[in-house]
């Protein structure tokens, strides 16, 4: 599958290292394609990794990872071209990522969301909330299973979810579908939550969410 990355931090580098070690061949989309971070970051990836501007990052992916800042992400995914029909999964939480922005939380929610905002950007997408609720260091991890990690996922488009659950699956992540995109207004604060422990309760980057069925057994 050819998988586009839009960021270079910490959580495309987790994703893109991880799939690419399940043969998925993937293009890291920046705003400086040229920099030295970008640079430093395909040095460790191998030939099965390249690099693009946002313009033409996209354009032979299949599946395109939106992973970057939330105040980048409208302009981001606007500047990615044709998205018509491809798989665009949304990992933003809406926040700032600054001490100020961590207390004060989500900026946007109850009738609205951060997915339902970038599909109103890309109409033509199939935009799939995923990917947002854990740390660039879990899913990076081979260690995890699924049996110790769930990634609630949402979307209006099956055959979309299903690319993104069998993408989950690559990274041994076990995958609990939330329903349609709407339900993002209710995974992105699961997000918050996660952000909110590690970084203001002292719980740190090392731990995920697991659903348990008590009936399953």
């Amino acid at each position: 599958m050819n998988i586009a990355i839009i960021g270079t931090g910490n959580v495309g580098k987790a994703l893109a290292q991880r799939w690419l070690a399940k043969g998925h061949r993937v293009i890291i989309g920046s705003r400086e394609p040229a920099s030295a971070k970008m640079e430093t970051m395909l040095a460790g990836f191998g030939s099965a990794a390249s690099g693009a501007a946002l313009e033409s990052a996209a354009k032979d992916a299949d599946v395109v990872l939106l992973a970057v800042p939330w105040e980048a992400a409208i302009s981001s995914v606007r500047s990615l071209g044709n998205l018509t029909n491809k798989v665009l999964i949304d990992a933003t939480n809406p926040i700032a990522m600054t001490p100020e922005g961590l207390q004060a939380g989500l900026v946007i929610g109850h009738t609205t969301s951060a997915a339902e905002q970038i599909a109103a950007a890309a109409p033509d997408a199939r935009v799939v909330k995923a990917f947002n609720q854990a740390g660039a260091g879990v899913m990076a991890n081979p260690a995890v299973t699924s049996t110790e990690s769930t990634m609630f996922i949402c979307g209006d488009d099956d055959d979309a979810k299903q690319v993104t659950t069998q993408l989950a699956e690559d990274l041994s992540i076990g995958v609990l579908d939330a329903g349609d995109l709407r339900q993002a207004r209710l995974l992105e604060p699961l997000g918050m939550l996660w952000i909110h422990l590690c970084y203001l309760r002292g719980k740190g980057p090392d731990f995920c969410f697991k659903v348990s069925d008590i009936n399953a057994a």
